[in-house]
């Protein structure tokens, strides 16, 4: 047992950044608490929607496909402008989520380019001048992956605008996790899981 377990922690560590590793527990498929919500979810979150910003396949509407006992998300970015895909942390748009005890997120996903998350708050959702963490391409690999919260690892892009308020008052008020990339792209997501954060379901 100690040995498979040893492995398991092994083989997740070669998929994070260098010192991600003891930044968060590795998360289990067996914990109760992350059991899904009654209607589609991935690690409870219900919300993965395509907003109708950029070609995307879906259009609009929810990413979610059903695998054999789970769900995905699945999209995929067309043409070279940007994309926007939204997920919503509390489920509903007009939710928050309080992340500033959280050491980051885990994230299972295959993409064939980097792609950019945004941290988007309650107060300043909308526009490009958001925080932001760059997602980087796996070749169509399914991986998983710790991203952390520190403010060292988030930025701005200046195509976007350097936004107004702070990475903190953005993890003290959270609303969605917001992915946006300006290159073709096949992205599926599944798995995500927050640090110190159980959604709750809808």
């Amino acid at each position: 047992m100690t040995v498979a377990v040893s492995l398991a922690g092994l083989v997740a560590s070669l998929c994070l950044p260098p010192g991600a590793a003891a930044a968060a527990p590795v998360p289990s498929a067996a914990d109760t608490r992350w059991r899904e919500c009654a209607t589609p979810s991935i690690d409870r979150l219900q919300q993965w929607l395509a907003s109708g910003e950029g070609t995307t396949v879906p259009a609009t509407g929810s990413l979610l496909v059903p695998l054999r006992h789970s769900y995905a998300a699945r999209v995929t970015f067309v043409n070279t402008e940007w994309h926007v895909i939204v997920v919503w942390l509390a489920n509903q748009f007009e939710a928050e989520a309080d992340l500033t005890r959280s050491a980051g997120f885990w994230m299972t996903y295959s993409a064939t380019d980097d792609v950019y998350l945004q941290l988007r708050s309650a107060s300043h959702w909308s526009g490009g001048a958001q925080w932001l963490t760059r997602v980087p391409s796996t070749h169509g690999r399914l991986v998983t992956r710790f991203f952390s919260f520190r403010p060292s690892a988030w930025t701005w892009l200046a195509e976007l605008g350097q936004p107004a308020h702070t990475f903190a008052s953005a993890l003290a008020e959270a609303r969605g996790f917001v992915f946006v990339g300006k290159t073709p792209n096949v992205l599926e997501f599944r798995g995500l899981r927050i640090d110190g954060y159980r959604p709750p379901c809808l």
